[in-house]
């Protein structure tokens, strides 16, 4: 299979859907692989590096998308993008379909197969291929948070961690899972003072073991989110339903009641956002003020950080990435984990979670792969 790489054009993307060491990879497989010139840059990975792993080198975008049989990005497509793919073309990338209509009508339109990262499964209920970039997003929810908080970006002007004889500040974290776990890390390792707030009491007993009672734990109601954002000077959101649209926790309403110049990080944007207020933001321009309360709400938090990023991701999506080259639509076949990932086959909405939230009609992935 020829498998392309084309260099990533959203706002401020680094990162890369393939590393030259995934080349290697590809390559001793037996698979062509051709990348776009500059693809790599943004993690230090010029042309020649790519060369010497054995891909060959595309002088456009449009040269990769019209030779290969698979595309392997990072973000979503964009609308110069998701216009190039066709049926019986495989694409490999985050998708995060149920807040953007504009694209799965794009998708639908073209008849490529998608396998979204973010659906793809694990024996244990995991979803493997987001959780390295939840990991990176949650850590650096603390770190842009806490960048906003100053003064002269709009915030309250609190140091996280305080000082001896000022006390720290107080961080609200929604959603305990991954995300929500490395933000929590991020925070105490600050020295804020942090609440995890989650709807599953065995979450909640996880993290206490975790922190060894470092961080206050609170059931989700609205009471309690009403009462930790209220109080907090930081709040990150870290709701995930996987492959729907994030629930709006935060209502503008709920802003009135916070302290003015605290900070709202919303990491479920990609979803739609949990805060009603949300709406998805640039690295270029990554903040604003409603009701007085600062939004950060960037939708490709990790690609600030490419060089950890990008080698983070392609860990994780390798060996399925390896699969869907070496057996075709046979490995979507062959893999449920893999399957779930399937979003989109040759015009027809194959997730659930994204159907309902679109109102499509919903095709069953392994009846839609039968009929292929």
């Amino acid at each position: 299979m020829r498998v392309g790489c084309p260099k990533e054009i959203k706002n401020h993307e680094y990162r890369v859907g393939l590393t030259p060491g995934s080349v290697r990879e590809y390559v001793a497989h037996g698979h062509d692989v051709i990348v776009e010139t500059g693809a790599g840059a943004g993690i230090g990975a010029d042309d020649n590096a790519y060369r010497a792993a054995g891909a060959s080198i595309a002088k456009t975008a449009e040269e990769v998308f019209a030779k290969a049989d698979m595309i392997v990005k990072v973000k979503e497509p964009q609308p110069g993008e998701w216009v190039q793919l066709r049926e019986g073309q495989l694409l490999y990338t985050y998708l995060h379909l149920a807040p953007d209509p504009e694209q799965t009508r794009g998708l639908v339109a073209s008849g490529v197969t998608a396998v979204a990262y973010e659906t793809v499964t694990d024996d244990r209920g995991g979803l493997p291929l987001l959780a390295p970039m939840s990991e990176v997003a949650g850590r650096l929810s603390i770190q842009a948070g806490a960048t906003a908080l100053q003064k002269a970006n709009g915030g309250r002007g609190v140091l996280l961690g305080g000082v001896p004889g000022v006390l720290p500040g107080k961080v609200a974290v929604i959603g305990g899972g991954v995300v929500g776990l490395h933000a929590a890390k991020m925070a105490v390792g600050l020295g804020a003072d942090v609440t995890i707030i989650d709807r599953s009491i065995p979450r909640l007993r996880q993290l206490d073991d975790i922190f060894n009672g470092r961080v206050h734990t609170r059931y989700s109601t609205v009471e309690a989110l009403e009462e930790e954002c209220f109080s907090a000077d930081m709040v990150v959101g870290a709701v995930l339903i996987p492959g729907a649209a994030a629930p709006k926790l935060v209502t503008r309403e709920m802003l009135s009641g916070m302290k003015k110049g605290a900070v709202l990080v919303d990491v479920a944007i990609d979803q739609g956002g949990c805060f009603e207020t949300s709406h998805a933001t640039t690295h270029a321009d990554p903040t604003y003020e409603v009701d007085g309360i600062i939004h950060y709400c960037v939708a490709n938090m990790p690609g600030a950080v490419p060089v950890t990023s990008a080698h983070a991701l392609n860990n994780a999506t390798l060996y399925y990435g390896l699969q869907l080259a070496d057996k075709g639509l046979k490995a979507l076949v062959d893999d449920p984990h893999l399957r779930n990932g399937l979003n989109v086959h040759k015009g027809r909405i194959t997730n659930r979670a994204v159907a309902e939230a679109l109102g499509y009609e919903m095709a069953e992935p392994q009846i839609a792969l039968k009929a292929a």
